[in-house]
């Protein structure tokens, strides 16, 4: 791919063997370490590390101040918000290289990270979760899932488009700006229109 398919600042680093789709944009101070995959359209603000190996979909969103570490998988339309952390080791130590350890995290298809949240490795964060500003996720989140605080807790459920789903006694639940349905059963979200 040539360099006029996307823009790379010219205080940006982009180190030999990554892909990086047609439309990113690579801002100010970022450096994107060896055989990274960036999509098409993505937007790496300024301050960011992508560490080697990192895959990021299309349409990916990463905010100032931003490492993803070897191990982060981000799928599609994820949004990682200013200064939020992702961590790639459980027990680090400044004098044991436990860089065959890193443990993998994925963050599915549209998934939003918030301001200063921490994301501990081995966490996988569900399709269109959203995950309040500064919470600390310790565990799985199910797609869907709206959570806050430290640790975070699940305090709801959102829709595609990020507002808060209300569900009735049937278990549905009608987003206020897309009108798409969503049925909510044994404690799981499903889009049915």
């Amino acid at each position: 791919m040539s360099e006029q398919d996307y823009f790379v600042h010219e205080t940006a680093v982009v180190d030999d063997g990554c892909t990086i789709g047609k439309g990113t944009k690579i801002w100010h101070f970022s450096h994107i370490m060896p055989n990274c995959e960036l999509g098409e359209k993505c937007n790496i603000g300024q301050n960011v590390v992508v560490s080697p190996n990192v895959k990021l979909g299309s349409n990916v969103k990463v905010q100032n101040n931003v490492s993803i570490y070897t191990g982060v998988t981000c799928e599609d339309d994820v949004f990682l918000g200013p200064s939020m952390v992702f961590t790639n080791v459980i027990n680090p130590r400044s004098a044991i290289n436990r860089r065959g350890e890193y443990a993998s995290t994925i963050v599915k298809k549209g998934a939003s990270i918030g301001a200063n949240a921490t994301i501990v490795c081995g966490n996988d964060i569900g399709e269109y979760a959203f995950i309040g500003a500064g919470a600390v996720v310790t565990k799985d989140v199910p797609a869907f899932a709206l959570l806050v605080g430290n640790p975070a807790k699940q305090i709801g459920w959102v829709g595609e488009y990020g507002h808060r789903l209300q569900f009735d006694e049937e278990g549905e639940a009608i987003c206020p700006e897309s009108k798409q349905e969503y049925q909510l059963v044994d404690n799981k979200v499903i889009r049915i229109k």
